[in-house]
């Protein structure tokens, strides 16, 4: 049986007949730029992350950018991220005039230690970039206390952790609440996916939030009058009536991830040679990705795309180790964690629409290789 990483055609079979209608509801209307669309989806947003405000923009690549730009960094400043991400959040960071300061991750959860952002703040550190991978939060109540602690800027990169919750003093926080700004994605392939880019800041800040919106409006709040040089960067009112259309789908999907989770976590439970992700007690993970620890995992890809078993590494190459960021002077064996994951994960199908006979094959394919 072919069982595909993720199945979008699937999921727009089941939904079509609501977002078919809110998209053409914008083109009956031509009104394809910064639309009411636009501002319900922050209106709504904002509410799901415990926000203020909500501040659309055309990517998640962006919604990491614009914050970073408010600092108006000079040459050696520094920003701390992860080396174990995708490239945007550090990418990000070389763009907007930071030099990146990569650290090592938690072995567990996959995300940033503390201890070791903590070890990394020198008096030319700016801001933290945390990330929130595969949709399990980061300890995010220690980076803020030392962003507080330091007077830093705090961006949560939550791409990939739409709606994700974690227990802090014994309440549930949500992905994007605590920092100083939280940073979405709506690439097609997340929980919260567009049909094309698009990408969502939120903050507490007023302040704050009226800056963003100018960054994103070429640096003014009024048409034609600019006091800074911004981005164009906004979300399209046709993204934004899709991601409409699908937010009331999106608690209902994350349950059926989890469910999916917890059968695959029995049944490679003993199983020699591979590790599912743990999840911290404090969080409810959304399960964006599943990903394992696996021995030989070369030799299970090879498997894996035998038996037509969808698959993907995520990440094959620490950002550390990048040839663009050589600069950073950071070299193999400096980040053992993040190296020793890159060389074990691999993740595997996990998406609402799996059916019981694709989920038995996933794990069939999986144990066949370790147990014979």
């Amino acid at each position: 049986m072919n069982v595909p990483l993720l199945d979008l055609v699937a999921q727009h079979q089941g939904i079509k007949d609501t977002v078919l209608p809110a998209v053409m509801s914008v083109i009956e209307r031509q009104g394809f730029i910064m639309g009411p669309e636009v501002g319900q989806l922050e209106t709504q947003v904002a509410r799901l992350s415990g926000a203020r405000h909500g501040i659309a923009c055309a990517s998640g690549t962006d919604a990491l950018l614009l914050p970073l730009r408010t600092l108006a960094m000079q040459p050696g400043d520094e920003v701390i991220a992860p080396a174990f991400t995708f490239f945007a959040t550090a990418g990000a960071i070389h763009n907007a005039g930071g030099r990146p300061v990569f650290v090592d991750i938690e072995p567990g959860s996959f995300n940033v230690d503390p201890a070791a952002v903590e070890a990394a703040i020198t008096p030319r550190t700016r801001a933290i970039v945390l990330v929130h991978l595969f949709g399990q939060m980061a300890n995010v109540e220690a980076l803020a206390a030392l962003a507080r602690k330091h007077g830093l800027m705090l961006v949560e990169d939550a791409a990939q952790a739409i709606g994700a919750r974690r227990k802090v003093d014994g309440t549930w926080r949500v992905a994007g609440e605590l920092g100083t700004v939280g940073s979405f994605s709506f690439f097609p392939t997340k929980n919260l996916g567009a049909w094309g880019d698009g990408g969502m800041m939120v903050a507490q800040d007023d302040a704050l939030a009226d800056r963003l919106r100018r960054e994103r409006l070429h640096g003014g709040s009024k048409e034609y009058f600019h006091d800074e040089v911004g981005l164009n960067s906004r979300l399209d009112s046709i993204q934004a009536a899709v991601l409409l259309a699908k937010l009331p789908y999106l608690a209902d999907w994350g349950v059926r991830r989890r469910a999916i989770a917890a059968l695959y976590d029995a049944a490679f439970s003993g199983v020699e040679g591979v590790t599912p992700p743990p999840v911290e007690a404090a969080n409810e993970h959304i399960f964006h990705q599943y990903t394992v620890r696996a021995e030989r995992r070369d030799d299970l890809l090879a498997h894996l795309k035998a038996r037509g078993i969808g698959h993907k590494v995520y990440y094959p190459l620490a950002l550390h180790m990048q040839p663009c960021f050589a600069y950073v002077g950071v070299g193999r064996g400096a980040l053992p964690h993040t190296e020793r994951a890159a060389d074990e994960v691999v993740s595997l199908p996990i998406y609402p629409e799996l059916t019981s006979a694709q989920i038995d094959a996933v794990i069939a394919a999986v144990r066949d290789f370790y147990q014979g």
